[in-house]
């Protein structure tokens, strides 16, 4: 029986290799001796002397080190960008390494993404180039590349960072590249990759090093289980979009590795009538779409989660793990009054995602436990979704205050409310008291409810640091709060900018009361 997100069994006998295998310039690559931290940046530059991969800020902030991986999905080659600063050599098992310097065509022809560049006078210095034609190839070989808007085109480069050139002649090369449909070797060579990549074993569990120091791939949810429960000491990753920075930032040194990104049942979604569930190594990029359908405001959320290197490597569950107060995803998850699936060996336990935030950097996991799921119940009719994120930038920045609010309106009253806030204390946390002034309340009654807005002064006591003020967070949060309500209030508000659920837009409601 194959892994699948609603079972936790998986009796299918596997083995092991020791050897890390990728394919890399059309050559097989085969490792059985590395770091467990060894990063794919360090990999190219350090190892192989491939320094048009660029190291910047070594954080996955300024895209230098864009690099594009490409692995088999339904039959296809599907290829996404990601920062090879903070990824681990360890997750390329099974995949296509490409980088800048792998784009030529074999008579030295430019890429499309590369040609463009130049013909639109799109690098000055040049640093940051490598990692924007990274970006742009991605982009060139998405379907439908030729019907890209401008959002799409400036989600994509959104992980880049100019300093000199500007955006215009980037955005310009873009469009180009977009313009007509890819006719390069990787398109005409997709079959033969795949062929190559078939060769690689991926249903083996991957186990590099010996008990003392170790980078370990589980291909079954099993023995995930089991490995952590014998070694409950190693770091579990899975997008190490914050880990990684452990590594290059902090320097720290972690001897034992287990991976999360090949075990399907975390890699998986599941829709139901009642709700979606989500598995915990699901990226933010494979997510987004089954997000955005629970409510807009959702997907709009996960579209400024980092990057797109970013959400093409973190992870929901990986979001909720680490624990962090500014994680983006929790206070709406919280909001949302999700669930999360915890797994220790065999057995398995439900908790309300806000219980599993204990206090700060500590979380309700016990030792050989790791997060396996989210279950997000589904919004009714009454209910309304509202999420706002304050940042300093609008893309790829970390949260200053995010506000999350589910609220259940009946002829204009408030029957319902749950509020929910992250940055604004140790943890993500619920405005309890905030939700309590609001219970029937109508909307038509400004007095009333902007005077419930402000209890929350009693649910937090936020602090003042480099990203915000405690006087600026509390503002902040009373205002989101505030624009909630009006929108609410007024379906016509000039406040809103994203679009509502189609069960709740003005011309549904006439037709269904008509």
């Amino acid at each position: 029986m194959k892994d699948n997100l609603r079972g936790t069994g998986d009796d299918t006998e596997r083995t092991t290799t020791s050897r890390l295998s990728f394919l890399w310039r059309g050559e097989l690559v085969e490792l059985d001796d590395f770091e467990p931290t060894t990063t794919i940046l360090e990999f190219l530059r350090e190892h192989h002397f491939a320094t048009g991969t660029k190291e910047g800020c070594n954080e996955g902030d300024c895209g230098a080190c864009t690099i594009v991986l490409g692995r088999p999905e339904n039959g296809k080659l599907r290829y996404r960008a990601i920062n090879a600063c903070i990824q681990f050599l360890g997750t390329l098992h099974g995949a296509q390494l490409l980088t800048v310097e792998d784009l030529q065509g074999d008579n030295c022809e430019l890429h499309p993404a590369q040609a463009t560049i130049a013909e639109k006078h799109a690098a000055q210095c040049g640093f940051c180039t490598p990692g924007f034609v990274m970006s742009l190839f991605a982009l060139t070989h998405r379907d439908n590349q030729n019907a890209v808007s401008r959002q799409i085109i400036t989600d994509a480069v959104a992980g880049n960072l100019c300093r000199c050139t500007g955006y215009r002649p980037i955005i310009d090369a873009a469009f180009a590249a977009c313009a007509k449909p890819v006719n390069d070797q990787f398109s005409k060579n997709e079959n033969d990759v795949l062929v190559k990549l078939a060769s690689i074993d991926t249903d083996q569990h991957l186990y590099v090093g010996n008990n003392q120091k170790f980078f370990a791939s589980p291909a079954s949810e099993d023995e995930l289980a089991n490995l952590y429960l014998k070694h409950p000491d190693a770091l579990l990753v899975a997008g190490a979009t914050d880990i990684g920075l452990w590594v290059t930032k902090q320097l720290r040194e972690f001897e034992k590795i287990i991976y999360l990104g090949r075990v399907n049942s975390l890699n998986s979604c599941f829709k139901s009538e009642t709700g979606l569930e989500i598995g915990a190594a699901v990226t933010f990029a494979n997510a987004h779409a089954e997000l955005a359908e629970i409510d807009p405001d959702l997907g709009e959320l996960v579209r400024r989660i980092g990057s797109e290197q970013i959400r093409n490597s973190g992870t929901v569950g990986g979001n909720i793990a680490n624990g962090s107060p500014i994680g983006d995803s929790p206070p709406a998850l919280i909001a949302l009054d999700a669930e999360i699936e915890l797994r220790e060996g065999k057995t398995t336990r439900q908790i309300p995602l806000e219980t599993f935030f204990i206090e700060y950097g500590e979380q309700d996991r016990a030792e050989g436990e790791f997060v396996r799921a989210i279950n997000i119940p589904k919004l009714g009719g009454d209910e309304h979704f509202r999420c706002f994120k304050i940042a300093k930038r609008f893309d790829q920045d970390i949260s200053s205050v995010l506000g999350a609010m589910r609220l259940k309106i009946v002829d204009g009253t408030i029957l319902e409310a749950r509020i929910a806030f992250g940055g604004m204390a140790g943890t993500p946390k619920r405005a309890s008291n905030t939700e309590a002034a609001l219970i029937n309340i109508n909307l038509s009654d400004q007095s009333n409810w902007r005077r419930a807005v402000d209890n929350l002064g009693l649910d937090f006591q936020p602090m003042s640091d480099q990203r915000a003020s405690q006087f600026y967070r509390m503002q902040a949060a009373k205002g989101l709060l505030t624009k909630a309500l009006i929108e609410l209030a007024e379906p016509s508000a000039a406040t809103r900018l994203i679009a509502l659920r189609p069960e709740q837009r003005p011309e549904k409601r006439d037709a269904t009361n008509g």
